[in-house]
């Protein structure tokens, strides 16, 4: 309760009942960040806060997710959010039961005082639907709109939302860098095609594009591509997971990527009915031009050992920058261990996170991954290995090269490997808890062994 600004309040900290809340809820208006998530919060709550954006505070970011506000307490908060003395920056409103009443209500509210706000999620929302999205746009098309980024996912959308959203953002498009449509299945090629009508304008500035689990297939692959390389040097992220998009997709969205003008960072493309077929084209177009990427997903998809070493034509080049790599539960063997460690030995210094587990690995290909983590040009930070049906051998080979190269390595999980020993599980256990080494996160029999009480008395 004293008046220093604080950079942080999260409410799930304080264990009070209903009335403590309330009285807790004072504390915001010097706060420039209030967590208020799944807190059971009702409409006298919501009138609080409200009071407090009202107020002459410092809050900038307000999250109230997974709290069942319903239309009739963002009807509250948004007396709040209209008030000239209202600052906020980034509102979130996930899974809170809202519907389009809610939408009518916020555009409202925003339009009296659009411009400080740049981020807004109504993500997980299912009765928001096209006619929500709808009134949402007459925010998004007035010229004193700043939003940045704008998350719909699973809000039970269609191709019509996607119109309604290409016509508002062409009407004011040059403050959107990230939009998020993931979870709405009825958008489909159609809602894909439509929205290509935005990415290929010359004024759209979009660097982030999530459109996992739409219902999509390789037709949306072309879509994209004629769109993007129209106008291609924006896009930095690009998800279309959990889509049917299969080997046909990918080979089409290759296309984009060995464009000259492409400065895709992250591509995921996990869960997306693929194959060999697509480690081979991807290689060949990343090798053509592979500056740029740094994030690669293929996660559940069969690749299998044969797409993996495909793969490494592109790993062990010189030109390759990729920071993360995740190949959970691809229907790899020891194999694809042999491929990875030799491919990284010939270009180890970019890769920070690697990701295999859910995999028959066994303890031979750790063993054979081991060989890379032991080098000294290893920069590795993150290594995940759940799930690989490993032993107390691979506890063995872990800890050997992590005594050899210490300096690095700061998360590893090992969930799921039931067969691993006490004895190898308190060697581990010994190399998190001391300051020689760099081990922070231990993750293993399903709980997490950290070292921040550790780190945090070193400093």
């Amino acid at each position: 309760m004293s008046e220093k600004v604080l950079d942080g309040f999260d409410l799930k900290k304080y264990d009070t009942p209903e009335e403590g809340q309330q009285g807790l809820m004072l504390a915001l208006k010097n706060c420039t960040t209030a967590r208020l998530s799944y807190c059971g919060f009702s409409e006298i709550d919501c009138e609080a806060v409200a009071q407090t954006l009202s107020s002459a505070s410092v809050l900038r970011e307000l999250d109230l997710s997974g709290n069942n506000l319903q239309d009739s307490g963002v009807k509250l908060l948004s007396a709040g959010l209209e008030s000239p003395n209202c600052k906020l920056e980034a509102l979130r409103l996930s899974r809170c039961s809202l519907s389009e009443i809610s939408c009518d209500s916020l555009v409202s509210a925003l339009k009296s005082n659009p411009s400080h706000l740049t981020e807004l999620d109504l993500s997980r929302n299912n009765k928001l639907q096209d006619s929500g999205v709808k009134l949402l746009c007459g925010f998004l098309e007035s010229s004193d709109c700043r939003l940045e980024t704008l998350s719909l996912r699973e809000c039970s959308l269609s191709e019509i939302s996607c119109d309604s959203l290409v016509s508002a953002l062409k009407s004011n498009p040059s403050h959107l860098t990230e939009l998020d449509l993931s979870g709405n299945y009825d958008l489909k090629d159609s809602g894909v095609k439509l929205l290509c009508g935005f990415l290929e304008s010359p004024q759209c500035r979009l660097e982030t594009l999530r459109l996992r689990d739409c219902s999509l297939s390789e037709i949306s692959c072309a879509f994209l591509v004629s769109a993007l390389k129209s106008n291609p040097s924006h896009l930095r992220e690009l998800d279309l997971g959990v889509n049917k998009i299969k080997d046909s997709g990918v080979k089409l969205l290759c296309g984009f990527l060995e464009s000259p003008q492409c400065r895709l960072e992250t591509l995921r493309l996990c869960d997306c009915w693929l194959s060999r077929i697509s480690c081979d084209s991807l290689t060949l177009s990343l090798k053509s031009s592979p500056s740029c990427l740094r994030d690669l997903d293929l996660s559940n998809n069969k690749l299998q050992d044969s797409g993996v070493k495909l793969l490494c034509g592109f790993l062990e080049s010189p030109q390759c920058r990729l920071k993360s790599l995740r190949l959970m539960s691809c229907k790899l063997s020891e194999l694809s261990c042999a491929a990875v460690a030799s491919a990284l030995k010939f270009n180890p210094s970019y890769l920070r996170q690697l990701v295999l587990s859910w995999n028959n690995l066994q303890d031979s290909g750790v063993k054979l991954l081991c060989g890379f983590l032991e080098s000294p040009q290893c920069r590795l930070e993150t290594l995940r290995l759940s799930h690989c049906r490993l032993s107390e051998d691979s506890c063995v080979s872990l800890i050997k090269a992590l005594k050899s190269n210490p300096s690095h390595l700061r998360e590893l999980d090992l969930c799921g490997n039931w067969k691993l020993q006490d004895s190898g599980v308190k060697q581990l256990s010994e190399l998190v808890e001391s300051p020689d080494y760099k081990l922070e996160n231990l993750s293993i029999r399903n709980r997490v062994i950290s070292a921040f009480r550790f780190k945090t008395c070193e400093s």
